[in-house]
């Protein structure tokens, strides 16, 4: 017996599509995302440390302002107290330059030695000179030996140099705060690129999170500079 009729032909080219579930187009956006993944993981290790050491290099200046104030302060205070003893000083050769005028105007000679005695080493300078330039007859004269450059307190000098200490002490503190602003400055800046990646995280466009992704790229490369030519302690 024949069975003409009962085979079926099987269509040309079926099968062919068999075990391809997927092309090289479909699967470009799930690489894009997996590169995008890696890089937004990159950034955010960058920016984790980098937002870590400028807190930590921050508070390390601030402490440093903190001392520099405090020795500023008690570098003032020693000046004034020094200013305070050579005012002291000053006053006694005033009182006793003005008692020996008196004398010397009565022309009583042994209260002028006695007087004379009892100046000060650091004062008899400026006497001498001022004694030996005739004021009594000499109009061009010094009026008293206070206005002669000889006349030197050496408490004052030292005043002085604190002075100027606790100017300098104070300018190194006014800067440790700035740099200290600085690197708060740069933890913000790198905090920015954390909130930025984790912004791009959540968007379903892969345009959006590329153009997030680079201003945080950009964003951490100023952040590394500055922590690479930042003085640190």
């Amino acid at each position: 017996m024949g069975y003409g009729g009962g085979r079926r032909e099987i269509p040309s080219g079926a099968g062919v599509r068999m075990g391809s579930n997927s092309s090289p187009k479909e699967d470009k956006p799930a690489m894009q995302e997996r590169r995008l993944e890696i890089y937004a993981a990159i950034l955010l290790s960058i920016a984790a440390l980098g937002s870590s050491w400028s807190g930590y290099q921050s508070a390390r200046w601030s402490g440093v302002q903190s001392t520099k104030y405090s020795q500023a302060n008690a570098m003032r205070v020693e000046s004034n107290r020094v200013s305070t003893a050579a005012g002291q000083l000053q006053g006694i050769d005033v009182q006793l330059f003005t008692h020996w005028l008196n004398a010397y105007a009565v022309d009583n000679q042994k209260l002028e030695q006695f007087y004379r005695k009892r100046f000060r080493a650091e004062f008899l300078p400026a006497f001498e000179t001022w004694l030996n330039s005739d004021p009594m007859n000499n109009p061009k004269a010094a009026p008293s030996p206070f206005g002669l450059p000889e006349y030197r307190l050496i408490l004052n000098e030292q005043a002085t140099q604190a002075e100027a200490e606790a100017a300098r002490i104070f300018k190194e503190g006014q800067a440790a705060n700035q740099q200290s602003d600085d690197y708060v400055l740069n933890t913000v800046a790198l905090s920015m690129v954390m909130f930025l990646v984790s912004i791009a995280g959540t968007s379903r466009s892969i345009a959006a999170r590329t153009g997030l992704l680079i201003v945080a790229v950009l964003i951490t490369v100023t952040g590394v500079y500055h922590l690479a030519t930042f003085p640190i302690i």
